[in-house]
């Protein structure tokens, strides 16, 4: 009887899960629109006070999306003033909504992510996830893992689809 042999195992694939870079910590939106007046329009005044005195510690360790869900004329520096506030605690902000806070807090990882682990390596980049991973997350790995990686898959590391092939280098003539 043959043994059952798990290529799979031995091969010298690098499975890379993205759920695994997700950087932990609540995902929280700031709606400017509580802070119009009648949902209309900001008030410096009272927008400046209400800045001054709100409880920013609460956004300790969060990632923060701001938005403005009111059909309304918000002056740019609002959205700043509001960033210098959430800057000493938040780990994220960004202008938008849930979506746009996760693809900002993968972008980021990614960033951080050391590619030389996976140099001159076939990778997998793995599809199924129990969290929602964003479109643009497989864009990026894709993007940073291109010049450095021997090939790129996608799927699961016994079902992959190829995505790019380093070519080869020609020989040198000595």
């Amino acid at each position: 009887m043959d043994e059952i042999v798990n290529r799979v195992a031995q091969s010298a694939l690098v499975s890379l899960d993205l759920e695994e870079i997700r950087p932990e910590g609540e995902r929280v939106i700031f709606d400017i629109k509580d802070q119009l007046f009648q949902e209309l329009v900001l008030r410096e005044k009272d927008f400046r006070a209400f800045v001054k005195e709100h409880d920013w510690k609460q956004y300790r360790g969060k990632h923060v999306g701001i938005i403005c869900s009111a059909d309304a004329i918000v002056p740019t520096w609002a959205y700043m003033l509001l960033t210098t506030r959430f800057e000493k605690y938040a780990k994220t902000i960004v202008f938008g909504d849930l979506n746009r806070l996760e693809e900002k807090i993968f972008e980021k990882a990614i960033e951080k992510l050391d590619g030389e682990e996976y140099r001159d390596k076939p990778v997998v980049i793995k599809g199924c996830s129990k969290e929602s991973v964003p479109m643009t997350a497989y864009v990026d790995i894709t993007e940073k893992l291109r010049p450095i990686a021997k090939t790129i898959m996608f799927g699961e590391p016994c079902s992959t689809v190829p995505i790019y092939k380093k070519p080869r280098q020609p020989k040198r003539m000595q």
